[in-house]
């Protein structure tokens, strides 16, 4: 083992940056280490990515960079998936519509069709009463904590290591005098983690009911102002569907409540009935925190003693999953022009 490159993080966001080490700059996976307090098979209110809903929507910003992340990371998860070997690793590709109180930006639904498939803005006659806006498509699926766990041990089975270790400083990154460079993708943890504390970064919940729904393999999301109603089929999990849920920005608890649930499982239920062609088996409740963060997220190159780097990389919020590998390869994009200089400057 080499902890030559130090990834702090075991989300989804610091999984993706591990593997853009390897397969875009080139970096040997025996000389990468992920750092985590918690790994893929854990659960914690702190560790975001296991409760994640899971699919690639409109959850995201329309601004520039969010754009750029969802399209990257939209356009290359085949090769994640063909390399995990196939659907079976807990993602593949289900239709999907969203529907809209309010209409989207528009530079996003100019984005989206550019590249995803099947998209289609559905005419106004299809619409149901009181939406103004809606498209289908063609969108990735993931199973969370299946994903998570195969790309963890898809990463280690190349050489790269993962070890469980709680750090107070992102000082205690640099495991040894080997270490140069260091990738903070801490999430929610960039809170209160020393030589960090971003005070941009805040938690948003979600609660989620999951259910036994076999015959809903499709994805349909209701965006409102301030929530959202969605239903997100689980791909090789026996027919779970995930359904949500809330956007609830500075709430912390991972407490599940009897009358968001109930709430949720109306709302669900009412924007695809089809829910109820069976009976309603729920098989969990489950809360999690979304690592927001105002300003969109932090990808920044930060230069500390004896030349060696930090490369910030997290506040994904809720779309690390469909727009996270986006992030990890501007993070190692920052990493290979900062090597490039060094070298030229030789």
């Amino acid at each position: 083992m080499s902890d030559t490159y130090v990834v702090v993080g075991a989300g989804i966001v610091g999984l993706y940056t591990a593997y853009s080490l390897v397969y875009e700059a080139g970096v040997s996976p025996k000389d990468i280490t992920i750092a985590a307090a918690h790994i893929p098979g854990d659960q914690s209110i702190n560790y975001t990515s296991p409760w994640a809903g899971g699919n690639f929507s409109c959850i995201s910003p329309g601004d520039k960079k969010s754009l750029s992340y969802d399209r990257y990371t939209y356009t290359h998860l085949s090769e994640i998936q063909k390399r995990l070997g196939g659907p079976s690793c807990g993602l593949d590709m289900r239709p999907a519509t969203d529907y809209f109180h309010k209409y989207p930006p528009a530079k996003k639904m100019e984005s989206l069709k550019e590249y995803v498939k099947d998209f289609r803005i559905l005419e106004k006659s299809a619409l149901p009463k009181g939406i103004v806006f809606g498209i289908s498509y063609t969108t990735w699926n993931f199973n969370c904590p299946l994903f998570l766990q195969n790309l963890a041990s898809f990463l280690e089975k190349l050489g790269v290591t993962i070890i469980k270790k709680k750090l107070e400083h992102l000082s205690q990154a640099f495991l040894s005098p080997n270490t140069k460079v260091v990738f903070n993708c801490t999430g929610i943890g960039a809170i209160t983690l020393g030589g960090v504390k971003d005070t941009n970064v805040y938690p948003t919940r979600g609660q989620v009911v999951v259910i036994k729904a076999p015959h809903i393999q499709f994805n349909m999301c209701l965006w409102s102002n301030e929530s959202a109603t969605y239903i997100i089929p689980r791909p090789n999990s026996n027919g779970e569907l995930v359904m949500g849920g809330f956007l609830q920005k500075g709430i912390s608890t991972g407490d599940t409540f009897k009358h968001e649930t109930e709430d949720i499982i109306k709302r669900a239920t009412k924007m695809a009935p089809q829910i109820l062609d069976r009976p309603l088996d729920v098989v969990r409740v489950a809360a999690g925190l979304r690592p927001s963060r105002h300003g969109g997220p932090r990808i920044e190159l930060e230069e500390v003693e004896d030349g060696k780097l930090v490369i910030h990389n997290y506040g994904a919020s809720g779309y690390g999953y469909q727009g996270g590998w986006g992030m990890a390869h501007d993070a190692v994009r920052l990493l290979i022009k900062a090597q490039r200089a060094s070298q030229a400057s030789l």
